[in-house]
C-alpha cells in the first residue's frame, strides 16, 4: 500500500490520528487501527478518524478506539474535523455526519461549538441491560457511588464523588466499563461539583482507558448534574486538559465549546499500513 498522509490534532488534549478518505478508499483493519494508535511503535492517538464523503452533511466522520472498536460519537473530534472543514470552506458552520447522527457545528472567537443533539435517558436507549431508574445506576462494589446514566451518541455512566483525583482510575475505570449492566461496555466519569455552574471530572473511556478530555463524558456530566440537582444547565467542565463550555438546552440538545489544535502533518509508513 501506499503511504498514507494524515493530520495529528487535539481537543485539550484528547488526541485524534485523522486521514483523509473522501477522494480515496482507505479501508484499514482493527490490527492496523491497533498499529497506528500504539504510543510506543505508532503515531499514537485516542482515537483514530476517517474523513469521508457525505451525503447529508459537510463530511462524515468514522471513529475508532485504539483497541479497534468503532465508537459511535467523539465531541472533541468532531469539532476538529468541523475545524477542517470549515478552513477548507470558509464558512462559519458546517455540518459532520457521524453513525450517530448529523452535528452541526459553529466557528466561535477561541475555537468550536457543536451541537452533539439530544441526550438519551432511557434505559434501553443508552443501552442498559434491563430496566433501572437511570439516574439512580447500582454498579455494585467496585463503584463509589450510584452512576447517572446518558447516551451521548455512545453510553455513558456519570458518578459524582468528594474528590475524582482521589479515584484509582486504573483499577475503577475498567471494572465498570465491562459492568454486565453495559451490554456494549460504557465510557465512565468520576465527578467533583465545585460550584453550580463548574464540575471537575476525569474519564476512563471505553476502548481507551484514560484521557486528557472527553467531549461526550463532558456532555453526559452537564445532563447528570441537572438530572441530580446539582448544577445549572449552563456550565463549565473542567478536564485534565482543560475546559469545556457546556449547556443542556430545554430542548435536550447539548452544546459543547472549546479549543481546537492542529499539532502536525505527517505519513505513515508503507509497512505501518500495509
Amino acid at each position: 500500500m501506499d503511504t498514507i498522509g494524515f493530520l495529528k490534532m487535539h481537543g485539550l488534549g484528547n488526541d485524534f490520528v485523522i486521514v483523509d478518505a473522501r477522494e480515496r478508499a482507505l479501508d484499514l483493519s482493527p490490527d492496523t487501527i491497533r498499529a497506528i494508535a500504539d504510543r510506543h511503535t505508532g503515531v499514537g492517538c485516542d482515537q483514530f478518524i476517517r474523513m469521508e464523503p457525505s451525503a447529508r452533511g459537510d463530511v462524515f466522520m468514522r471513529i475508532w478506539n485504539p483497541d479497534g472498536s468503532q465508537s459511535q460519537a467523539c465531541g472533541n473530534a468532531t469539532r476538529c474535523v468541523a475545524r477542517l472543514a470549515m478552513d477548507e470552506t470558509g464558512s462559519t458552520q458546517v455540518v459532520v455526519e457521524t453513525v450517530a447522527g448529523l452535528l452541526t457545528s459553529e466557528a466561535t472567537a477561541d475555537g468550536v461549538c457543536v451541537d452533539m443533539g439530544q441526550a438519551k435517558l432511557a434505559w434501553n436507549e443508552i443501552p442498559l441491560s434491563h430496566d433501572v431508574d437511570t439516574a439512580e445506576v447500582d454498579l455494585g462494589s467496585a463503584a463509589p457511588a450510584a452512576a447517572v446514566c446518558v447516551n451521548m451518541g455512545n453510553p455513558h455512566a456519570v458518578l459524582f464523588v468528594d474528590d475524582c483525583d482521589a479515584v484509582d482510575l486504573a483499577q475503577t475505570g475498567p471494572a465498570l466499563e465491562h459492568h454486565p449492566i453495559f451490554p456494549e461496555r460504557a465510557n465512565i466519569s468520576f465527578c467533583t461539583v465545585e460550584s453550580p455552574r463548574r464540575i471537575r471530572m476525569r474519564v476512563w473511556e471505553r476502548g481507551v482507558g484514560p484521557t486528557l478530555a472527553c467531549g461526550s463524558a463532558a456532555c453526559a456530566v452537564v445532563v447528570a448534574g441537572v438530572r441530580r440537582g446539582l448544577t445549572e444547565r449552563n456550565i463549565t467542565v473542567g478536564l485534565p486538559g482543560g475546559d469545556l463550555d457546556m449547556t443542556w438546552r430545554e430542548d435536550g440538545h447539548v452544546l459543547m465549546a472549546g479549543p481546537t489544535a492542529l499539532s502536525y502533518h505527517g505519513t505513515l509508513a508503507a509497512g505501518l499500513v500495509g
